[in-house]
């Protein structure tokens, strides 16, 4: 597949994506051994990431999904967070794993965990596709990553610029 125009670079190829999340997956797996996992996606990017790492994880998983809003008077500082889209089931009790397409300032995952740590899950932890840790505003606990990335506006793989691009195979720069 060649890149559109607007790509600037490919960080990680289809095939670098596939080994990294089977890896994460088996790390996920060793760490719940014997136990049953939810799994929480942040819609909409983390779907993809979200059904490839289930896939990989081969203890059993259910999944649940919620969304988030954010708004703010700017667009280059971070703004409020609130749920817009809630989970369909209780988490009470249960072994969770939030699972994001990125992490960069760390305010949602913190908002995230916050609340959802309020339904009194089991556990609860977070993996993350992309971690940004160059932008990080307040300590994330992120417990599985798949890549570390540079402070660059990246789409592909969930990733989107405008809702596009979401589909690449690829993770890729923007030109911007």
């Amino acid at each position: 597949m060649t890149p559109p125009p607007e790509i600037e670079k490919i960080l990680f190829t289809e095939e670098q994506i596939q080994a990294r999340i089977k890896d994460v997956g088996a790390e996920i797996s060793e760490a719940y051994a014997g136990r049953e996992l939810k799994l929480i996606s942040v819609l909409k990017g983390s779907v993809f990431f979200l059904t490839a790492l289930a896939r990989a994880i081969t203890i059993p998983v259910k999944i649940d999904f919620l969304a988030i809003s954010s708004f703010s008077s700017n667009r280059a500082a971070p703004g409020v967070v609130r749920i817009s889209k809630d989970l369909d089931e209780s988490l009470e009790g249960e072994d969770v794993l939030l699972v994001e397409d990125i992490v960069d300032t760390g305010l949602t995952v913190r908002y995230l965990l916050h609340t959802l740590a309020g339904r009194q899950p089991n556990s609860l932890a977070v993996c993350t596709f992309l971690d940004k840790t160059p932008r990080r505003l307040v300590q994330a606990p992120v417990r599985f990553r798949c890549f570390e990335i540079p402070d660059r506006f990246v789409v592909g793989f969930g990733l989107d610029y405008n809702q596009l691009y979401r589909n690449l195979p690829y993770v890729a720069v923007m030109k911007l």
